[in-house]
């Protein structure tokens, strides 16, 4: 049973129900305490009611500043979330509380972050926000509907086909300045290794006499063994050995922003570093690895992320049809 009262500037609710505990909410407006207290005496007796409370009184800026405590900190991509959750706290859906958040709010910000950024981009970032929902309803208790379910996301941008040809490969060697980049780009180049592997990688874990480096802890939760070839030894005989047991001393960062520079000076265009490791993986099957021998090197899980990266050279696949 409901009970409304005058509470200084404002109209007071109570809700009871034997077996619940009380419910309470103040309003401004009278008419909105009266209907307030009609759906949740409604939704009590219907046994659906969800306690709404927390999530009415948490904004969506204040709900990602637990979800980088509890949860971003314990990504291996955590700097990077980081960034693309100070996006969505800089914009004006940020001051929205959790349960006011609504679908066509969502599909309204789309629209117009699809003017300034890539499909691809925003549909990551809707799925961040679509998983600080599922967390808050399912980890925190917060009774709320997740908008991003009710809204369309945009297709994602069609993948990269750009293969780096071994001619530009040597180019972009030619000018690098930094003495260890040519072994990296080898390296990336013939192990189908993530930058961020390479830059972990210890001398201690690798065999050159079976010709086997082992990457643990890698981005999808796994170790993983990878076979070196004949060029990826050559490269790692010509790095000195570090005191650290490092194989490269380059951070990820530091890999980009060198491979970058270098091919300004070698001419170019349109050559990013991870575009060594799709070159790498097309160059698996073209050699005959079948599909789990290439998974098994790069370290994907689905048929669907191999596509992203694997764009086989027509000439190639001429020469196996006869």
């Amino acid at each position: 049973m409901a009970t409304i009262r005058k509470k200084g500037d404002g109209w007071h609710v109570q809700v009871r129900k034997k077996g619940h505990a009380a419910i309470t909410r103040t309003f401004t407006i009278k008419s909105d305490a009266q209907k307030w207290a009609t759906m949740v005496e409604s939704e009590l007796e219907r046994g659906v009611f969800v306690d709404r409370s927390e999530a009415e009184a948490t904004t969506i800026k204040e709900a990602f500043d637990r979800y980088v405590r509890e949860v971003s900190i314990l990504k291996k991509g955590y700097s990077r979330e980081k960034t693309m959750i100070s996006r969505w706290q800089a914009c004006k859906l940020s001051s929205r509380s959790m349960a006011g958040l609504k679908g066509m709010d969502v599909a309204e910000w789309r629209d117009a972050r699809l003017k300034q950024v890539s499909g691809s981009t925003v549909h990551r970032e809707l799925c961040l926000l679509s998983h600080l929902f599922t967390v808050a309803a399912k980890d925190w208790g917060f009774g709320v509907t997740n908008p991003v379910m009710m809204t369309r996301k945009p297709r994602l941008n069609r993948g990269r086909d750009r293969r780096l040809s071994e001619d530009e490969i040597n180019k972009i060697i030619n000018e690098t300045e930094s003495h260890e980049l040519p072994a990296v780009i080898r390296l990336l180049t013939e192990t189908a290794m993530r930058r961020g592997e390479l830059s972990k990688l210890r001398w201690e874990h690798i065999d050159l006499r079976t010709g086997v480096a082992l990457l643990l802890d890698t981005k999808n939760g796994e170790d993983r063994a990878v076979p070196l070839s004949s060029r990826a030894i050559a490269a790692l005989r010509s790095l000195p050995r570090r005191i650290d047991g490092k194989v490269v001393s380059m951070t990820p960062d530091a890999i980009t922003r060198a491979f970058g520079r270098a091919c300004v000076r070698a001419g170019i265009d349109d050559a990013r570093i991870h575009d060594l490791r799709h070159e790498a993986v097309s160059r698996l099957f073209e050699q005959g690895l079948d599909l789990m021998e290439v998974a098994s090197v790069s370290g994907h899980k689905t048929l669907s992320q191999l596509k992203r990266y694997t764009h086989l050279k027509a000439e190639t696949l001429a020469k196996k049809l006869g």
